[in-house]
């Protein structure tokens, strides 16, 4: 296998650590690209696409990394004036009030408080992929608790949650508006909705290996009936087992349905590490910056059984060192802000540093968070940067 791309020399150690996923740690096919104050620092990709060589050009599903393309588009119309963040969720989508909504705030759809975590009416096959079903399907259901009192991963709802408000605010469904106002003006290889004519271009999942242990949102899932967690794996209309199909990659899936590389990931965060603005694209105001980046959700988490940590739509770091690895989330500086996909796709921003970074691949690893792959490639770019790690795994200058 050989690594193709380039690597600054003082960048050094995360091509080795890049090489020693393929080597040591059952890397298939991946890339990881980091820039620093704008500018590209590494650019490698390697593996194998399904059959082919990976190149530079390979595209895969990023899954959850999604959902920071789809908090963005939030925060691009709140830095606008355009979307007040701590409204009411019924200003811009009157439907959304039964069973008690009505107080639910647009915050609380992206700090993962809004209690729609699983979807309790049964989904028909493909009904994830189907937008006005979801979205009617949530705007009527009871929430599993009081909005904004707890927090719990919104795992498959988030899209239709945050780009319903995007598409009411906008005039715009959620896909075309990213193309419109973040993809397309930057130049990225990152889709919500895929044309047919990049089929080719695609790598798909393979499925991870099994283990002898297994997330606590799993063992609930599988012994609970009824609970959230069984709602969340029984009730996603088969999305999971399809999601690497024609008709999934075309549909807008705001949640888990992104089509990137590991170049799109990195590149959409350039500007956030840049105070907003990269080439003269700016898609954010300085002063939302730490909107977006400070903790709004910490602790106990009601659907992953998990210590997280969430700003207003982006995952923070939150190692989680002392548990089990299948629980563990990624270890970032307390600057960093992105998302992780299932399966260990990562990107994120840390304004701090000046930098962006972007990893993902086609083997998924165990775990709710990143995994050793995805881990050793941040923890290399943090030491390249001058970095040190604390007891926690926070990283820090």
């Amino acid at each position: 296998m050989t690594v193709e791309g380039s690597c600054a020399d003082e960048f050094a150690e995360v091509r080795a650590e890049f090489e020693r996923n393929f080597a040591e740690r059952g890397e298939v096919g991946a890339g990881v690209h980091v820039t620093v104050d704008g500018v590209t620092v590494v650019d490698l990709w390697g593996g194998d696409a399904g059959g082919r060589v990976w190149t530079e050009d390979t595209i895969t599903h990023v899954w959850s990394c999604t959902k920071g393309a789809t908090a963005l588009c939030a925060h691009v119309l709140a830095s606008r004036g355009e979307l007040d963040l701590d409204a009411p969720v019924v200003e811009y989508w009157p439907e959304f009030e039964p069973h008690g909504k009505a107080g639910t705030l647009v915050r609380h759809l992206l700090a993962h408080q809004a209690g729609l975590t699983a979807v309790r009416e049964p989904v028909p096959p493909g009904g994830m992929l189907d937008w006005a079903l979801m979205t009617d399907l949530l705007a009527r259901q009871e929430p599993f608790w009081a909005p904004g009192t707890r927090h719990g991963y919104h795992a498959l709802t988030f899209g239709h949650l945050v780009g319903e408000v995007v598409r009411r605010v906008s005039g715009l469904p959620l896909a075309e508006f990213f193309e419109k106002e973040v993809s397309g003006p930057l130049g990225l290889d990152f889709w919500l909705t895929l044309p047919e004519d990049l089929e080719p271009l695609v790598a798909r999942t393979i499925p991870a290996d099994r283990g002898e242990a297994l997330p606590s949102l799993y063992v609930t899932a599988m012994t609970e009936p009824g609970s959230m967690q069984s709602l969340l794996v029984g009730n996603s209309g088969g999305y999971v087992t399809a999601s690497d199909t024609r008709e999934a990659h075309a549909a807008q899936y705001g949640a888990v349905g992104g089509m990137s590389n590991a170049r799109g990931l990195a590149q959409m965060y350039r500007p956030l590490a840049l105070g907003g603005e990269y080439n003269g694209v700016r898609l954010v105001d300085e002063a939302q910056l730490p909107v977006m980046s400070g903790v709004v959700s910490a602790g106990f988490d009601r659907m992953l059984l998990a210590p997280t940590r969430f700003s207003l739509g982006f995952m923070k770091s939150a190692a989680n060192l002392h548990l089990p690895a299948v629980e563990r989330g990624v270890a970032m500086s307390d600057d960093a802000f992105g998302h992780s996909g299932m399966g260990g796709s990562l990107g994120f921003a840390d304004p701090g540093a000046r930098m962006s970074f972007g990893y993902a691949m086609t083997k998924m690893g165990p775990g709710l968070g990143v995994n050793a792959r995805g881990q050793s490639l941040v923890d290399a770019v943090y030491r390249a940067l001058g970095h040190r790690q604390a007891p926690d795994g926070t990283w820090f200058r």
